[in-house]
This record gives structure tokens, sequence and C-alpha cells, in this order.
């Protein structure tokens, strides 16, 4: 190469670096300038010594209602529906469904009448057999029950059968589970008896364990013999419950999971009834369950067997280590009311059931609770007077009656008004007043502020029913459960007015939506949780944690944010919570003063976001993590803790509060010392 090539070659490198130089330069500025385009606020936290406010105890809590199959087909393990025949009425023949029968009309001939053993639910089912072996279907004729939209069995696990038949010969029936088209058979045994040991009304029992899984089975009572069988009170549980008593255990855990201080039950409009004939009557709910006559539930419209009756939510309550909160009738419902001086049934009835949780084993009512296998009284602090009531005709009137007569017997217990004492002073006395929010997301992410400025003086705040509805939330959005972020963390903030909080919905068994949205959609075999549910994890630990004092610093129209305080395993934490509701990312600078930085220092822990590509992105049976919270480690420079908070999200960020290691100078002496040892 000559001198001139050499030196042209050398003059195109340079331009070439230079170029790219100019470009990486003007890269890196656009970056910045992105970064810098950033909102940036500002976070700080008194941690001083002394300095936080305690959170009540109970601050955060669940509410079970009896809607959307929530009990019945869900939570209440029971296979069968419409166990007793009862839900056709009282009037026979009558309609038995889900009941179907398997054959036809030339081979079986079905029929209600009032012929059961049990006073209290009088109709049993009549299957006259018209065939024999020799001309029955292959497999027999009878009847089969699908459960709730299909049974979940599964292979390997057992369920245990009950049932009581009487007939007026011999007997051979065979109790199967099977497919849902009854093809398949999972699981079978056969039931032999005489003519003289089902004359009367016997009960039969039959364990069954699955050889395989489907998850619309249904269960099949069948005979080859001809002649006629009376059956009643048909039974089919899972043996694998939790704790065994008879709660669904997949559905059980995402309760659990929550840590909720405290369960309201059983509802709601629920314990209201449209009518007061159809409404919650929990002395209908007690006793063995054959004897439970069942009842329709006219506000969200379907028949329950109540087997998760009174002394089932006393002992769910126990078993997820929550303070019951008992929602009884006050002798008004949506469209009936008791007159005040007529009420006393209706306050007689709210005692006996106080006595039967609290009395002892040979009072009246706890004498029944000792006889269903519970000789120690349950926990029962707090009941609810009625439910979203306030300002019906007899609601006071009844209300004062309620209040004196429990108070006279039961002084200890905190009692709740469902009126809003929240922007006015009640006009009656109570422990505790009742608010209910179902709104819009920008109308309830405003809402952070509501109870700024409420009276400390008086009755404390029980948000029992708070979500997003409407549009925004269509059947559990992101946008929904942000809203709800901010508002929970208001909440927390003012938990020196407001001491219990809950939402509501809980649970929807994804065929009977009676009400949008819900924290949990369950069918037969699957759930998951709505992005509502997974905000309610992220304030596991503030019931009973301290409240820090925090202020935002910067333009924070679209954030909203707290701190905490509570110890893990005898570790000490800060919890930073974050919602930002807006569309662009926040840069926020977490500055944590009070401390002694001799004597002690944060460390960064551990980071949750939830977040999503779209703010009403759902989740679902075919993606049930869509929108759930991602974990990371969570990394900090000394002190400095500055943070991106994506658009659209709900972040927390946990701080470890340690020991600072304080270094000692060495002495020429020790080091002396030292070096001989």
């Amino acid at each position: 190469m000559d001198t001139e090539s050499w030196k042209f070659l050398r003059s195109v490198c340079i331009l070439s670096f230079l170029l790219g130089s100019c470009f990486v330069y003007q890269s890196l500025r656009v970056v910045v300038a992105q970064e810098d385009t950033k909102p940036s606020v500002t976070l700080q936290v008194d941690a001083s010594y002394g300095a936080g406010r305690p959170i009540p105890e109970t601050l955060f809590g669940i509410f079970f209602e009896e809607i959307n199959h929530a009990g019945a087909g869900g939570l209440w393990a029971e296979l069968v529906s419409n166990r007793g025949f009862e839900a056709g009425g009282q009037n026979t023949p009558s309609n038995i469904w889900p009941w179907s029968i398997v054959g036809d009309q030339s081979s079986i001939y079905v029929a209600t009448d009032r012929s059961s053993l049990f006073e209290r639910n009088k109709i049993a089912l009549r299957m006259d057999v018209l065939c024999d072996s020799n001309g029955c279907p292959s497999g027999g004729v009878g009847v089969y029950n699908p459960g709730y939209w299909g049974m979940n069995i599964e292979e390997g696990k057992k369920y245990k059968v009950a049932f009581y038949v009487r007939s007026t010969g011999d007997i051979d029936l065979s109790v199967s589970l099977t497919s849902s088209n009854g093809s398949l058979t999972l699981a079978s045994e056969n039931i032999i008896a005489s003519a003289s040991d089902v004359s009367k009304w016997t009960k039969k029992e039959v364990l069954l364990v699955a050889k395989g899984t489907d998850h619309g089975a249904r269960l099949q009572l069948t005979t080859s013999k001809k002649g006629s069988i009376w059956i009643d009170q048909v039974s089919a549980m899972p043996v694998d419950t939790y704790k065994g008593h008879g709660f669904r255990n997949d559905l059980f855990q995402m309760m659990v999971d929550i840590k909720p201080r405290f369960i309201r039950f059983p509802g709601g409009c629920f314990v209201e009834g449209e009518w007061l004939s159809n409404a919650f009557r929990w002395k209908e709910t007690v006793g063995p369950w054959e004897e439970r006559p069942g009842h329709f539930g006219d506000v969200w419209k379907y028949w329950t067997d109540d087997g998760l009756g009174h002394f089932e939510f006393f002992q769910l309550a126990e078993d997820i280590g929550a303070a019951p909160i008992w929602v009884f009738n006050n002798g008004i419902s949506h469209n009936d009311e008791v007159e005040t001086a007529s009420v006393m049934p209706f306050v007689q009835e709210a005692l006996d059931g106080i006595e039967f949780a609290r009395g002892d084993a040979n009072s009246t009512w706890g004498s029944v609770r000792a006889a269903m296998g519970r000789q120690e009284p349950f926990e029962l602090k707090y009941v609810a007077i009625g439910n979203e009531d306030c300002g019906k005709t007899y609601y006071k009137g009844n209300y004062i009656v309620f209040y004196n007569a429990i108070k006279k017997a039961y002084p200890d217990i905190k009692i709740i008004s469902n009126c809003d004492g929240s922007s006015r002073p009640l006009d009656h006395p109570a422990d505790y007043y009742d608010y209910h929010i179902y709104t819009s997301a920008s109308s309830l992410f405003s809402m952070y502020h509501q109870f700024d400025r409420t009276s400390r003086n008086g009755p404390k705040a029980f948000v029992s029913e708070y979500a997003v509805t409407g549009k925004d939330a269509g059947t559990g959005s992101l946008l929904a459960a942000l809203a709800e972020a901010a508002f929970l963390i208001g909440l927390e903030k003012n938990s020196d007015i407001v001491e219990m909080a809950s939402y509501a919905p809980l649970f929807v068994n994804t065929n009977d939506r009676r009400w949008n949205p819900d924290a949990i959609v369950f069918n037969s075999s699957h759930l998951y949780g709505t992005p509502s549910y997974w905000v309610q994890r992220f304030f596991a630990e503030s019931s009973g944690s301290t409240l820090l004092a925090s202020t935002l610093k910067g333009n924070s129209s679209s954030l909203v944010a707290s701190a905490i305080t509570w110890q893990n395993n005898g570790k000490d934490y800060i919890r930073i919570k974050a919602v930002n509701f807006g569309a662009s990312s926040v840069n926020l600078k977490v500055l944590v003063t009070g401390l002694d930085p001799n004597v002690m220092k944060v460390s960064g822990s551990k980071k949750t976001i939830l977040t999503s590509t779209n703010v009403m992105d759902e989740n679902s049976f075919t993606q049930p993590e869509k929108v759930v919270p991602h974990e990371s480690l969570l990394e900090m420079a000394e002190e400095d803790l500055t943070v991106i908070l994506p658009p659209h999200s709900f972040s927390s960020f946990d701080l470890l509060k340690e020991s600072a290691k304080i270094r000692m100078p060495i002495s020429d002496s020790s080091s002396t010392s030292s070096q001989k040892v």
C-alpha cells in the first residue's frame, strides 16, 4: 500500500470513529433525557422509635356470603346438589332437579312423596323399577346427580357416600361414581339387603375409591331388581377436606393465604332475604345434616341444603384463625318488616344464636353445639344487627331492642350498626358502624382520603364491603385492583378510626355468576384469584403492625403510598407500598429517616410488583396467572432506595432493619497482643 492510500484509509477510520462516537453520545443523551422525563417523587418515611401508630389487630379480614354458589357447590365440599329432594317445594310430586333418571319410562317411574323419616324435610324420592335383570338395560335403572355442574372426582381419592333407603322387598343397589354421560365407571359398590332390613328407613354408607379422574362426574344409584325403593338425604363427600371439617381444601387455602383477622358471615343480602320467609334462619342450619330442611335464597335465586350452617361458620372462623362476625336478621327483609312491638322472637333468636356459640355445654343451645361434637364454646366478640336496612321504617326501633337485650346478656360483645356514621354521628348507640362502597375505579381511587376528616369520636368504622364495579371492573381487572389498593392504603392510614375492612364478594362459581367482580373464581376442579384477590395479599402483614408517618413530595397526583413496620421471625421489617394509577412510569426515591446510623440501618429484602401490559387485563382458567404479583430481590445502595414504579402498578418494597456494624479502632497494644496470640 502506497503512502497516499495509507493516509486516506487512516482518515476514513478516524472519521468513522468520530461519527460513531457522536452517535453513541447522542443516544446516551436521549436515554438520559428519557429517564429525566419520568416524574420524580420522594417518599419520606419517619422510622424513629415510638413515632409510629399501632394498626388494629383486626384491620383486614374477609366477608363470606352465600352468593354465586360460594358455599353450596363451593367452599362446602358436599358433591350432591338437592340431597334431600326438598328444592322442588313441599307439594308432591315435585321437580327433582338436578337429579335425572337412568333408563326410560318403560323401565322406571320416579316421583317424590312426603314419606321421609325427617320431620323438617318430609320429601323423599320413590323409584318404581318396572324391569328385572332380564329386561333392564345393562347397568340397571335408577337416578343420577351431577352435583354442581359436575363432580370433581380424582383418581386415588376416597369419597364417602351416605343415604337413607327403604323398600317393600329385597334390594340390590349399585352406588357408583361415573363419567358425565355414565359410560365410564370410576368407582362402584353394591348394597344388598333383605326386605326385613330395609322395611323401615335405614342409613347406608359406602366408601368409594376412584379408579380414574373426571372433573364433570356424577353419582348414580341404580338397580336391576324389580320393586319399589325410596331414597332420601343422599350425600357424597370427599374424605380429604380441611381438617376433616368439610371445607374444600384449595378454596380454604386461598382464604388462609390472605391472613384474614376476621370473617363476616353468612351475608349480606342472604341474611335479609327478599322476603322474611326466605331469610337465613340459623336454627334451621344446626344439628345432623340430614335433619336440616334447607331453604331457597330468594335474593340470589338458588337452593341451599344448609350443610354450611351456623356451626360450620364458627368452625370455619376458628380453622382460619379469624375472629367471627355474625350478621343476623333483625326482622327486616328487602320487602317486608316486623314492627318493633313484635320483634322479640327475632331478638330471642339472636340471643339463642349467641348462646349456641358461647354458652357452656349444659346451656339450652350450648348443649346443641355439644351434641354436634363441640364441648367448648366458640369465640364470639362481634355481631351485626341486620344488613343495609338503615332508614327502613322499623330499623331504629328494632335495632334499639336488639342492642339493649344483647348488651344486657353479653356486655362484652361489640355491636355493629349498619347505618353509616362516617359523615354524621349516629342517632343510636353502637360500637361500630358499617360502611359499604361499590363504585368506579377513578372514584374509589379518589376515596383514598375518604376517612381523613371523619370524626375520631364515637363508634369505629367497619368497611365490610368494598369493590370497584361496572365497566372498570369487568370480571376482575387490573384497573379495579389498583383503585382498591389505593383505597386500602387510605384505610390503613386512617386505621385509628377504621378498625376492620373486607372485600366483597369473596367467591364465585363461574357457572352461576350473580355478581361481578369477585376475589376468587372457581369451578368444580380449578380456581384462580382475580387481581383484586392479589391486592389483598399485599396487606397480609398490615393488621397488628405499626403505621409509619410518610409524606409524598413532588407531582404525586396519581400516586398513593404508605409505610408500615412489623416483625417476622424475630426480624424487623419496613414495607413500602405504592400505587401508580397513572399511565407513565414514576421514579420514586424513598428516604427513611429517624434511625441512628450508628445503631440501625436498613437494607433491601424483597420487592413485589402487580402490573400487566393492559390495565383491563384479567386472569382466567386458561391464564390464571396473567395478572399476579412478581417477587424479586430488592437491592439498595446504603440508605438510598430509588425505584421505578411502572405505569398502572401496585408495588411493595420490604426493607430489613438490622443493627449497624460499628467498627472499633484497634490500638497498638491490642494489635501487639493479637500478634502474640
